[in-house]
Order: structure tokens, then sequence, then C-alpha cells
């Protein structure tokens, strides 16, 4: 036997399972065909969070006079953007190889295969293959940008995400087809550094559809405000690519008008497809759904000692996800007790300015459930310290279940709420009442302090509104 377990991706779901594994005295190896830290690392959260921390600072620069600064001008360099952001995505997979290293991990590159009698092909970039084994295997192979059929990714004039990151040049103007967490976020970037931005959303709430409703049209105004045009309820029928430039034909799925976009550059950012090709899934006869491995709550296979984590099995495609389901998972490999994932306490983030953060179920959701509610929202215009940051945009917005005050959902949007989910996360999880949460002294002054008085607004007790 080489290895107690063999991991097969180094993403966010993978090396965090292999450094567990480590951790926990198992012989670990990790299979990588790329880079280590996956698309998280190296073309998804990381990289991207870099670029939109430019953005941020350059729209501090065009509006340096709101805060009594004066600065004659400022110009976006883009390629120096896109070259900090891959450096920070270098350093962080760098980050990766000295865990490694700490923890004793192997590292096998190459493309990982299952075979039969818990083995793993792994075959290199020159072709060579070779074969090992293990106690154990978990596939964490992650997942890729979707290919919508109207939409064929050509690299150049039609983009998907990791394209969208390596640009050589700016764009003058581009269509974003899905307005999700990772549509939002480049809509934001290119259009603060001057690229005329269109955001094409299929489904009829628009941007971020899978939030709540008010924080949609919250997200929406602001877009609007910065100049972005949103269509909403729309799909794209054609895209036809002359001279280097994009013709699209949108059809609005209610009242079927068709209207005619120009852009230099379309980027698709309508979903993703999970990386379950290939990996030898149908060689051990391992049970999927449309593309996705089926598990139990402890991420096994149908086949006993081949488990999967991440963005292959069904549920939230988030790194957070991944991660904390290889911990779980290897640690139930190990013996230990351990509880289900609550995916009904998971948060969702998404960097665009402003940010938009939420957890648990949303006001629709709720009453479609049948509870009766009391919801709480308390405006960033009414807090002290959004004021002195200059981010009186959003709101902080709670929802709670009338009979026994537990926590049904929260939604925020607003300057660094992302940092501010947590605490609503620990209060689902710890099930803190309402009341519980109004008495739990918030500092002064503080964004947070918006989801105490979100709380008392719930309750008819809030005080500076």
């Amino acid at each position: 036997m080489d290895f107690d377990l063999i991991v097969i991706g180094s993403g966010p779901g993978g090396y965090v399972a292999a450094i567990r594994a480590s951790q926990l005295g198992m012989k670990t190896a990790v299979v990588e065909r790329e880079s280590l830290g996956g698309i998280c690392l190296n073309w998804g959260c990381i990289p991207t969070k870099a670029l939109l921390k430019s953005a941020q600072v350059f729209e501090y620069i065009n509006h340096a006079s709101d805060y009594g600064i004066s600065i004659s001008e400022a110009k976006a360099n883009f390629p120096e953007m896109i070259s900090r952001s891959r450096g920070v995505a270098n350093g962080m997979s760098k980050g990766i190889q000295f865990l490694f290293r700490k923890n004793k991990i192997t590292v096998l590159d190459g493309h990982g295969k299952l075979l039969r009698g818990k083995k793993v092909e792994v075959t290199d970039e020159k072709g060579n293959a070779k074969t090992y084994s293990a106690k154990n295997i978990i596939v964490a192979t992650g997942a890729r940008a979707r290919e919508l059929p109207n939409i064929p990714i050509d690299g150049k004039n039609i983009i998907e995400y990791r394209k969208a990151m390596s640009l050589e040049k700016q764009p003058e103007s581009m269509v974003v087809v899905g307005a999700g967490a990772i549509g939002s976020e480049f809509a934001y970037f290119y259009n603060s550094i001057g690229t005329k931005v269109t955001i094409v959303e299929y489904m009829e709430q628009g941007l971020v559809p899978r939030e709540d409703a008010d924080v949609s049209k919250e997200l929406t105004k602001v877009f609007k405000k910065k100049g972005m045009e949103v269509l909403a309820n729309s799909a794209v029928e054609k895209v036809d690519v002359k001279d280097g430039k994009c013709t699209l034909e949108v059809k609005n799925n209610k009242s079927g008008k068709v209207t005619k976009l120009e852009c230099d550059v379309v980027l698709s950012a309508a979903g993703i497809t999970p990386n379950t090709e290939n990996v030898g899934l149908e060689t051990l006869g391992i049970k999927t759904d449309r593309g996705y491995v089926k598990v139990d709550e402890y991420y096994q296979t149908n086949v006993p000692g081949i488990y999967a984590i991440g963005d292959i099995i069904p549920g939230p495609a988030l790194a957070h996800v991944a991660s904390a389901e290889g911990i779980l998972c290897v640690e139930k490999i190990a013996g230990m007790k351990v509880e289900p994932i609550d995916y009904n306490n998971i948060p969702s983030c998404t960097y665009c300015h402003p940010e938009v953060a939420s957890v648990g179920l949303t006001e629709a959701q709720a009453k479609e459930a049948g509870y009766e509610l009391k919801v709480g929202k308390f405006p960033f215009s009414a807090s002290g310290k959004a004021s002195a940051a200059g981010a009186k945009e959003g709101f902080v917005k709670l929802i709670f279940d009338a009979k026994y005050g537990e926590l049904l959902g929260g939604h925020m949007i607003g300057y660094n709420v992302t940092e501010m989910v947590a605490e609503l996360v620990a209060v689902k999880k710890l099930e803190t009442t309402g009341h519980e949460l109004i008495k739990t002294v918030h500092p002064h002054p503080t964004m947070s302090e918006a989801v105490m008085e979100a709380a008392a607004a719930a309750y008819d007790e809030v005080i500076h509104l």
C-alpha cells in the first residue's frame, strides 16, 4: 500500500483535506495536473479579490475629494492590475507548497484517474503513467465555466472568467452574461476602470438572483448609478463575431422583445460544470446525477473507500464549503465522531462594491416554508461608521421565526459586509434568539452595529431609526 489517502485535486477542498489527513497521521498524497491551490487560489477566489481591490483603490482615488483630498489625475494601468493579481495568486500557490512540505504530503504531478482496487493512475504532461494505491481516495477535481450553446467560448472575443483575469488589453465595452457572484464581480471591476458594461441575466430578479430580493434591488440601483445597464429576465439568443466586434441578440423572456448589443468582449459567467469526465468514475461504477457525484452525508460514494467533495457533488459551489467537506470527510475516515454539515447555515459572499453577504433563507423562502416572520432592516445611511467611511449604501436585513425567535436568514449589502456575515453564521449555529442578539453589546462606531439594530428593528426596539 503506497498511501493511506490519495486526494485527486489540490483546490480548497483537496489541499485542506490532505493537510488534515496528515495531521491525523495518514500518509497522504495529492494529485494535481496544473497548479497547487486549484481554481480558487490560481484563477478564482484569490486573484479576483486582488483585481477588485485594485478597482476599489481606483474608485477611492477618483472620489478623493469626498474625503478632503485633492488629486489631479489618476489612471488605471490595466496590465499592472492583471500583473498584481497574478502575483498574488502565485504567492498563494507557493504557500500551499510550503504547507505540503511542512505536513510531509507527497505531490504527484499529472492527471489522476481512478482504477479498480483503490488505485490511481497518474499521467504526467509527457504521457508517462504511474500507478499508486491507497486505503482511501478522495476525488476533488472541482469545476470549470459552463459553456452555453448560444455563446461558444473562443478565448478571444467570447471569454470565461480565467481569460477575464488575464486579458492583454482592457476592452472598451463588455457584455457580461450571468449576474451571479462571478458576473457581478467582473462587471464591477471592469466598469470601475472605465469599460462600458452591460449585464444580461436570465432570471427575473436580475443581479445576484439567488439573494434576497431587497438585496438584488439595492445592488441594481447602485450598478445603474455607476453607469451599468442591467437586462434582467433576458437570454442571449445569438452572438456574431466580426472584425473583432461582437453583436448579440438578447431576447426578453416576458415580452419577447429582441435587443441588439455591440461590444468588444462577451464574458460568459453563467455557472459551472463539474470536472467529472476522464476521472475513472465509470470504471468503478460510481453513481452520478447530471454529472455530479452522488455521496452520503460523509461524502462516501457508492464504492467503499472512494469519496468525493467540493464542486463535483451537489450543493453550494463555494471554496469554504469544499474545505469544510474535506475536513469532515477525512475526520470520518479517521474514525472521529463528526456531525454532518448544516447546509442551511452556509454563508454566501459577493465581493463587488457594495459587497453582498448572506446566510439562511430569503424572506420569500421563509414565507414559502410557512413561517410567521419578524423582519428587521437597518440601513447603513443611519450608521455613524458608514457615514464616516463614506459608505452609506446598503443595509442589514434579518429574518426571524416569530414563534421561537430563531434567526432564519440574514442578508447584507454594503461596505465590508463579507467580514460581518460570520457573526450571523455563529448566531444560527448557536441557536441564538433575536432578543439575545439585541442584548449582545456591539462596539461603536462599527458597521457591525447594524446587525444589532436590524434585530432590534424586527422587534420594534430599534434606537437609531
